[in-house]
């Protein structure tokens, strides 16, 4: 009956939240009481929970507290001097300019955002594209790489679910994957210039008078952010087709808008002149960023009061008032709601899961159906599920679902809750282009890219980062193997 009732918990909470008739957060808390009441919990339903949200206070604090620190660096400009890098020396060869967006596509997610990242990269990079008539589907091929390669960190969500998930701490998940995240951000940029390549020998031979041999690809003058920002360098690359400020930011940002009404994102993060920069701070930004990553990966003290004192001294220097100080705190107010409550509220399905030995029913009953032969190797095998499963149901769904279940499975094999989650977080790079993700739907919808034509080219690649990322983490031995 527990394992009957176990999947079907899981199940419901896919298809409602796969069809988007209840929102993560509602399904976490919601779908759990009424399967966990079925199953007999009764009132004890709420020690359960208690108990299991004890657990995950950690990862809420690290998620708060690093999209408060991040923001703030790109509030204050920290990124805006490589933003201006890149498409200084970019020139007019496509090679580095795809190869330019890759690398900036890396450093912008570093806020662990998404959305972020691709209305940045895309409102500095298309214009580049549009000028050089480059296709802009590898515009979107390699940010769609890097973000999803970068979603493993700490605060991006898919590592802090699966921390949550199997309650262990963030750092024991991701410093042991670093050497996997290296190896697939250096594929994606070799796909990169591989990319640039193949569109420097297609614009050659569509215009041989403009991208013949004796054509200077480090001529000419890429735009500038200024140029972005008011629209007029996108107006000439594309024709006349957009040729306001308003226009341009309409495309940015469909609908209009940031969190905090104040304009839309793309305005905010680019805009030369806005008031949270701070140009004299820069190298104190700079080497606290330095000092933070630092102590990350050598895993010396917590990652949650890391970022919580880095976000202390970066708000302090920064915004010495209060009133800017409790600003800078809000405009960031949205993005931390929606991921703590999400963490908070997992809380309820792991619970459940573990409270009425849900889990361990389900787990006994994979252990008699799976070959003994292949049980040493199920942190490999999730690995590989992660794949097409985090393509077709949504993070939440697999790290909430599916990775407990398997994981309690492994452990009958001596495979640590630890080595699980590091297999099941390499499929991300695949997971970010599906059409369940908003964020890639927002990367299409800015580059007006048709989804199909976008995986089309991403998908194989993809796939491989990922392979990459799993044969490191096993060779390394971040992903064991059992016994």
């Amino acid at each position: 009956m527990l394992v009957l009732l176990g999947f079907a918990m899981i199940a419901v909470f896919m298809v409602l939240i796969m069809t988007k008739k209840m929102t993560p957060v509602l399904a976490l808390i919601l779908v759990p009481t009424i399967f966990g009441l079925f199953a007999g919990a009764g009132l004890g339903i709420g020690d359960m929970v208690m108990t299991s949200m004890k657990s995950m206070t950690s990862t809420a604090a690290l998620l708060m507290f690093a999209i408060i620190y991040f923001g703030t660096m790109i509030d204050v400009g920290l990124f805006d001097p490589l933003v201006r890098f890149i498409l200084r020396k970019l020139g007019n060869d496509p090679a580095k300019v795809v190869l330019g967006t890759a690398i900036l596509a890396m450093a912008v997610s570093l806020d662990g955002d998404g959305s972020t990242t691709f209305i940045l990269t895309t409102a500095a990079m298309l214009p580049v594209y549009l000028r050089l008539k480059m296709s802009p589907v590898v515009l979107t091929c390699v940010a769609g790489l890097a973000n999803g390669t970068m979603n493993i960190l700490p605060w991006g969500g898919p590592t802090a679910r699966a921390a949550s998930a199997l309650k262990i701490n963030v750092s024991d998940v991701f410093v042991p994957m670093v050497p996997g995240l290296v190896a697939g951000l250096v594929v994606v940029l070799i796909f990169s210039w591989s990319l640039g390549l193949m569109e420097r020998k297609r614009l050659m031979v569509a215009e041989p008078e403009r991208w013949g041999a004796a054509a200077s690809y480090d001529g000419g003058t890429a735009l500038d952010v200024a140029d972005v920002k008011n629209g007029s360098a996108l107006s000439k690359a594309s024709g006349g087709r957009i040729g306001t400020r308003t226009a341009l930011l309409e495309k940015i940002t469909p609908g209009g808008g940031s969190s905090d009404g104040s304009g839309t994102l793309a305005e905010t993060a680019l805009d030369p002149t806005r008031e949270t920069l701070r140009p004299k701070l820069i190298w104190f930004n700079f080497a606290l960023t330095l000092a933070i990553m630092v102590l990350l990966v050598m895993d010396v003290l917590p990652l949650p009061y890391i970022f919580m004192v880095g976000a202390g001294i970066a708000l302090l220097v920064n915004f010495p008032h209060v009133k800017d100080q409790a600003k800078a705190l809000v405009a960031h107010g949205q993005s931390i709601v929606a991921v703590v409550s999400m963490v908070m509220a997992a809380a309820v399905l792991t619970g459940v899961l573990n409270g009425t030995g849900m889990v361990k029913a389900m787990s006994e009953w994979l252990v008699d159906i799976i070959p003994s032969s292949m049980g040493p190797f199920m942190a490999i095998i999730t690995g590989l599920l992660s794949i097409p499963m985090t393509f077709f149901m949504s993070n939440d769904a697999f790290y909430f679902g599916v990775l407990p279940i398997l994981s309690e499975t492994a452990g009958h094999y001596g495979l640590s809750a630890a080595d699980m989650a590091r297999a099941s977080i390499t499929g991300q790079p695949f997971h970010m282009q599906s059409p369940l993700v908003p964020a890639i739907l927002l990367l299409v919808s800015l580059a007006k890219v048709e989804l199909g034509d976008h995986h089309k080219k991403v998908l194989w690649r993809a796939a491989v980062v990922s392979l990459v990322m799993l044969l490191v983490g096993v060779l390394t031995g971040a992903i064991g193997i059992g016994h």
